[in-house]
């Protein structure tokens, strides 16, 4: 059930942490299932899904370099990363997030920057300047030493392990340096250079990614938003027995699309209330720049170079005769700390719920955003229940600042493979050399873990209108 941290270093009170955070990730996992789904009920995450999902390998192509802390100066392995994408395709990333672990084969996203740590960073477009102007997107190694200015040439390893340290600069406001003299003056010279560019749009969106309305007509449009030249368009599973179509504003049956295409969910006039999703996917290059982050408390990524690879994003519609008629999504904002919930009420009357302690009304015809606030590293689980059986569970761990942001947290990891044993300053404790249990920090964290869970565990119910049906 426990994802192991790879080679890690930690100080103070960063095992517990750490541990924590994993533990509660676990246990989530595991089956702390909230009221049963009913007649409408539809899953829900933390983040709608959209673009690449892809499984983290490890540093591919890396060199070495040093953090420079109060505590003394601590080496660590700078490069590349690589992703395998589901259902296809091959991903270079490097770290945004230098002070938290990655985990072995940790799941990852692809995500706006808003929902991490980049949201609140003012430099977050010159680290996507870095991305576009070194390696491996600029693969010719001679020109880009030239262009930096080593004469003595750069190798794959001093390119990543140089773009690497400028990117750690920049995103987590890091004193690091690369060990390689042609490393670290290629860092100097991208760290001098970058300029501010625009966050780049997502590989592939719905939006919005919920909507909802009356049976015996058109509930939309969700407006497909791609880089991809064709998509295909998945229809709800049991569309064959629900009779729910995927059509275009016409009312035409639609199996695939393009970027700017509408959607419509097309929904029998006896329906009973209910719900469906659709699913489109393409294959594509992620443009450089899209942030990845895990729901499993692992580093977060920036996408450096991506093969033709397979994205995919999902929708979802309910529907009512008559009542509230709500559809829910969820994004992370690091910028305000927490979840944004976005409800829309499609129905003819009021649809309330609670959250936190605060009551919600959502007009009919309305559309709201909330923001759920959040602790940094808090697991959240919780439910919201609407009418005709709605409940939309959310789940997910908060993971929004690095330590610049998070005085106090000391921790640095190593991601595997790392080319060596890193001993941690000589006023740090390392269970590997004090003779301390390794399973000291995954007891620390239990306990802990379990404290988040009982402060964060929710289940939040909607107030389902009272109404005489015909």
């Amino acid at each position: 059930m426990f994802s192991a941290f790879s080679a890690l270093s930690v100080r103070g009170r960063g095992a517990a942490r750490l541990a924590a955070a994993t533990f509660v990730s676990g246990l989530l996992a595991a089956g702390m299932a909230v009221a049963a789904a009913g007649t409408a009920a539809a899953d829900g995450t933390a983040q709608d899904q959209r673009g690449a999902t892809a499984t983290i390998g490890g540093l591919k192509t890396y060199g070495e370099a040093v953090i420079h802390d109060t505590d003394g100066d601590l080496p660590v392995p700078a490069g590349l990363f690589e992703m395998s994408v589901e259902g296809g395709g091959t991903l270079q990333t490097y770290c945004v997030d230098l002070y938290n672990p990655t985990q072995k084969d940790a799941k990852y996203h692809e995500t706006d920057w808003s929902g991490t740590s980049l949201g609140a960073n003012k430099d977050a477009g010159k680290i996507r300047w870095i991305l576009q102007n070194s390696y491996p997107q600029v693969n010719d190694l001679a020109a880009l030493a030239a262009r930096a200015g080593v004469s003595a040439g750069l190798t794959e390893q001093d390119a990543a392990a140089g773009t690497q340290v400028a990117i750690w600069r920049y995103s987590d406001a890091a004193n690091v340096d690369a060990v390689d003299p042609q490393a670290e003056k290629l860092a100097d010279y991208l760290e001098k250079s970058a300029r501010d560019l625009a966050e780049p749009a997502a590989s592939l969106t719905l939006d919005p990614p919920a909507v909802s309305g009356r049976p015996g007509g058109l509930i939309g449009p969700v407006t497909v938003h791609t880089n991809a030249a064709d998509t295909t368009v998945t229809p709800p599973a049991d569309a064959a027995t629900s009779g729910v179509r995927i059509v275009d504003k016409d009312g035409r049956p639609v199996t695939s699309a393009s970027n700017g295409s509408e959607l419509w969910f097309d929904v029998p006039e006896d329906a009973a209330a209910g719900s469906a999703g659709l699913t489109v996917q393409a294959s594509t290059t992620v443009p450089v720049g899209r942030a990845f982050a895990s729901e499993s408390r692992s580093q977060t990524q920036i996408l450096a170079g991506s093969s033709e690879s397979t994205v995919s994003a999902t929708a979802s519609a309910s529907w009512a005769q008559q009542g509230a008629v709500p559809a829910l999504s969820a994004a992370r904002n690091c910028t305000k700390g927490g979840l944004d919930i976005t409800a829309t009420n499609q129905g003819d009357e009021e649809f309330g719920f609670e959250l936190m302690g605060t009551q919600y009304a959502i007009a009919a015809g309305e559309t709201r955003t909330v923001t759920v606030p959040l602790q940094e590293d808090q697991a959240y689980d919780f439910t919201i229940k609407g009418p005709d059986g709605l409940s939309q569970r959310f789940t997910g761990v908060l993971d929004c600042r690095t330590r610049s942001a998070e005085k106090g947290t000391t921790t640095q990891t190593l991601s595997e493979p790392s080319p060596a044993t890193v001993a941690a300053p000589s006023a740090d404790v390392n269970l590997a050399e004090t003779g301390g249990s390794a399973t000291t920090p995954l007891i620390a964290g239990t306990a802990i873990g379990l404290v988040v869970i009982g402060g964060t565990f929710l289940v939040v119910t909607g107030r389902k209108q009272n109404r005489t049906h015909d």
